[in-house]
């Protein structure tokens, strides 16, 4: 008995405050509508950095493809090699045989290959239509192009033909010219065997160029057979010529590697031969510098999104400090204050996050219908961007949710 009689009786056992997710969900929803226009406001800095994101990476892989399509056979058959010989020897003359172009043809994957060069000095009075002074002279420059330069460099006429290997080695003083350049000349057919006027050389026009795939610098100036430029202006300056190949494609690299032996096994450093680009490399070079201007860009605008819900979290706290001390006095904890305000500001960095994402879609896919091309969106960027837009809010809203904890009952009541 007296052992029952001395225990102390227990009270009603006191069950902890809880807030369930979705409670806690329901509170951040309503946080939001109570203040629709704010809380847009609000999110739209989220909007702007997360659809900047989405849009930057779609279409940096979108114009990643169009380099990849663009990168055509064209780019991928031409070999050019120049002559490098006055650099490594100055007594060196010019590294180009005779029979430079019989010697690379020779080589199994080559299709064309010319010579070339800019002729130093020539046309320094105009190129004009008339040998009377006061006609139409137009300020070019001449070249000089052997037949398979030409046909390497895929030339095709508007009028007349290209000059073939039987002029180029008679030494006739014949030319070439852009239709541009003809036009201007007043030279629109080649039925009359018109004449241009170079230094007072009179060059019968037996063609008018109207495309070339490569080197489209022949298309302004005037082209002439390189026999021809020899007698009237001179052998070229060493270092001057250059040559074009036209390989089958696969080929290209592989004869950019046995050039310049075939040409001068003596001296093969004396030739230098560029390949064509590897489209990777290309890719990577042209996407990097837009890629990390655009992200830069996108950054930029999910910091001042931050700022914004960071802003405006921390001024519902203080507008709500008496509904805060209410919570607080009706059993919330620290940790629930916490919690709600962060929830308020993730959920505004989500609604940002989807609006953005959603709008940066659909940026790509506009400006990729614009420009013919087919868009590119990685599934992984849509999945992530909604989570950037949500890292972003709850970082935002980390410091506001923490002072809301701080706050006293009994100070958030008297207020």
């Amino acid at each position: 008995m007296i052992g029952l009689a001395s225990r102390t009786p227990r009270g009603p056992r006191i069950e902890p405050s809880r807030l369930s997710r979705r409670d806690l969900l329901s509170e951040a929803v309503s946080g939001m509508l109570q203040r629709p226009a704010r809380s847009a406001l609000t999110a739209l800095g989220t909007v702007l950095g997360v659809g900047t994101f989405v849009a930057v990476l779609g279409l940096t892989a979108t114009t990643s493809s169009q380099i990849d399509d663009r990168f055509s056979l064209l780019s991928a058959t031409e070999v050019s090699v120049r002559d490098v010989g006055a650099q490594q020897d100055e007594f060196a003359g010019v590294s180009f045989p005779a029979d430079a172009e019989r010697r690379i043809e020779r080589l199994h994957g080559v299709e064309h290959a010319g010579l070339y060069w800019e002729v130093e000095g020539a046309a320094s009075g105009g190129v004009s239509g008339s040998p009377v002074a006061g006609g139409t002279t137009e300020q070019v420059k001449v070249y000089a192009a052997s037949p398979g330069m030409l046909d390497a460099a895929g030339a095709s006429v508007a009028e007349g033909r290209l000059y073939d290997d039987f002029l180029a080695g008679s030494d006739t003083p014949v030319a070439l010219l852009g239709e541009g350049l003809a036009t201007r000349l007043g030279i629109t057919t080649t039925a009359t065997r018109p004449a241009v006027f170079i230094d007072g050389q009179a060059f019968t026009v037996v063609g008018i160029l109207s495309d070339v795939r490569r080197k489209p610098e022949l298309l302004l100036n005037v082209v002439v057979p390189p026999r021809t430029a020899d007698r009237v202006w001179g052998v070229p300056k060493r270092g001057g010529t250059q040559m074009l190949i036209e390989t089958r494609p696969g080929a290209a690299r592989q004869i950019a590697h046995e050039a310049p032996v075939a040409l001068d096994p003596a001296h093969p450093s004396y030739l230098k031969a560029t390949p064509p680009p590897d489209p990777r490399s290309l890719r990577s070079s042209v996407t990097s510098d837009l890629s990390r201007l655009f992200l830069l860009l996108a950054a930029i605008c999910l910091v001042i999104g931050a700022v914004g819900i960071a802003n405006t979290t921390l001024v519902a706290v203080l507008e709500r400090t008496g509904e805060i001390g209410l919570r607080r006095a009706l059993g919330a904890g620290a940790r629930h204050i916490m919690a709600q305000f962060l929830a308020e500001s993730g959920a505004l960095g989500v609604l940002g996050g989807l609006i953005g994402t959603s709008l940066g879609t659909v940026l790509v896919v506009v400006v990729s219908a614009w420009r013919e091309w087919t868009p590119v969106v990685d599934p992984a960027t849509v999945a992530a961007a909604p989570l950037v837009g949500l890292a972003t809010g709850l970082l935002a809203g980390l410091y506001p949710a923490w002072r809301a904890s701080r706050i006293q009952p009994a100070e958030a009541l008297r207020r």
